[in-house]
């Protein structure tokens, strides 16, 4: 496999190594490059700092990723500083295996993501280990694609920062100055990371970055789409409270429909956007770099839609003229606008501004009357509604392989076929068993130690 080592922040150097090679083997052949002493050298990816003796592939580097291999900066306190960084940069999950499935609330939550479960939380449900970030590439794939999450640090913007923590909700990753860490770099002192997605489709540069699609997720809970019924993946989870399911190729019908009609709503502070296709209130999507699966050629119609009816919202009004549409804004509130020739653009028809029609004097032709339910064009089924929530899902999986303690109520997972269980929450530790829910005793230990 092919890697790229920057040294101290220099440019990449292509090293070709086996999958089964271990950091210590990629130092010491930094080390023959860069004549210096392999114990000397610290190797970084993805915010954290790489254990000698683990292999690369233990470590979830992908074909043609960036490590960074740095020295020590000089100076003891710096020094004993890094110490201490490098313990905690070992405790931090990969960013290749982060889950943040389960971190979103109804858009009317405060930021744009909260974690549900709070520091009191003793759940001992963890999540499976795969990725579930998704991008928009725009440069080589033009589509939805698996985005893979990397940190850098915000000052010198080099991969040479390790993590106090990882993040553990989507605020953590798309809102600034959330995690602390230490840059690596000798001639930066740097704390704040600075999270980004690449496109993990193909191998990416520096500055090849998308914007994450933070509703679009790997379908782990087998939820059915709201629209189709069916159980594909990925899909979008939508951020209402219901937190509905559609499938990408339903969301492209329904973007589509409401394109078509003209359904998008004009948000100050979101954009032109569309809510929950089961129309559920204050689910208004957030990133409207989602509505790139409309493809190139419906998203640049719905870029144009949506600088009209900014441009109407505003107070401005659009030439009618038959291949025209101009946008004017007008000082007054006068019938009669041209719309004027200026720099080659605008036709110079003249029309009312009431009707939109040639201009005229007095009345105008009364105008016929939009027909009533427009937006009947995309139905759902309330029953399919019902069953495409993901966390529903969720709380269906909780019931059927967890049960309260019945000394402190904390939801514990049956690990096994033990009937023994005891109590994970280091407060309590009750003993007790999985059938009966009392505490365990002589008779459960015969009757049905494994029933």
């Amino acid at each position: 496999m092919i890697v790229y080592v920057r040294f101290n922040s220099d440019r990449p150097v292509e090293v070709e190594v086996e999958e089964g090679t271990s950091v210590l083997e990629l130092k010491e052949t930094v080390g023959r490059l860069q004549g210096v002493q392999p114990d000397q050298l610290r190797v970084i990816f993805a915010g954290r700092e790489l254990c000698s003796d683990s292999t690369l592939q233990a470590c979830d580097l992908p074909e043609q990723s960036t490590v960074h291999v740095v020295l020590p900066p000089a100076g003891s306190a710096r020094r004993s500083e890094l110490v201490l960084q490098r313990r905690l940069s070992r405790a931090v999950d990969s960013l290749t295996r982060l889950d943040l499935s389960s971190s979103r609330l109804p858009a009317t939550s405060t930021g744009l993501a909260v974690i549900l479960e709070n520091e009191n939380s003793h759940t001992q449900i963890e999540p499976k280990p795969h990725s579930t970030f998704y991008v928009f590439c725009k440069t080589l794939c033009k589509s939805v694609q698996p985005g893979k999450l990397r940190v850098r640090c915000r000052k010198c913007k080099q991969g040479t920062l390790t993590l106090s923590r990882g993040p553990s909700c989507w605020d953590d990753v798309l809102l600034p100055e959330r995690i602390h860490g230490v840059c690596q770099s000798e001639a930066c002192d740097g704390r704040m990371a600075e999270f980004y997605l690449k496109c993990a489709a193909h191998p990416t540069s520096d500055d090849d970055t998308s914007v994450a699609l933070d509703l679009i997720m790997t379908n782990v809970r087998h939820v059915p789409c709201i629209a189709c019924t069916d159980i594909v993946s990925p899909v979008l989870v939508a951020q209402c409270a219901e937190r509905h399911v559609i499938c990408l190729d339903c969301f492209h019908m329904y973007c589509v429909s409401r394109l078509n009609e003209r359904q998008f709503i004009h948000d100050p502070a979101v954009g032109y956007s569309l809510p929950c296709a089961a129309r559920c209130p204050d689910s208004l999507i957030k990133e409207v770099h989602h509505f790139r699966v409309l493809g190139e050629e419906q998203y640049e119609r719905y870029q144009r839609y949506a600088v009209e009816e900014c441009l109407l919202q505003m107070g401005g009004v659009l030439c009618p003229a038959p291949g025209c549409g101009a946008g004017l804004l007008l000082e007054d509130e006068r019938r009669r606008v041209q719309c004027e020739l200026r720099d080659g653009l605008g036709c110079g028809f003249v029309f009312c501004r009431e009707c939109k029609e040639e201009y005229h004097e007095g009345k105008c032709r009364q105008q016929s009357t939009p027909a009533v339910g427009a937006m009947q064009g995309y139905m759902v089924d309330e029953d399919a509604a019902l069953r495409a929530r993901w966390e529903e899902a969720s709380q269906h999986t909780i019931k059927e392989t967890t049960r309260p303690c019945p000394k402190c109520r904390v939801p514990v997972e049956k690990n096994g076929g033990c009937m023994h269980m005891v109590c994970p929450c280091a407060h309590c530790k009750f003993e007790w068993c999985w059938l009966c829910r009392v505490e365990w005793n002589r008779d459960c230990m015969g009757n049905h130690w494994f029933a």
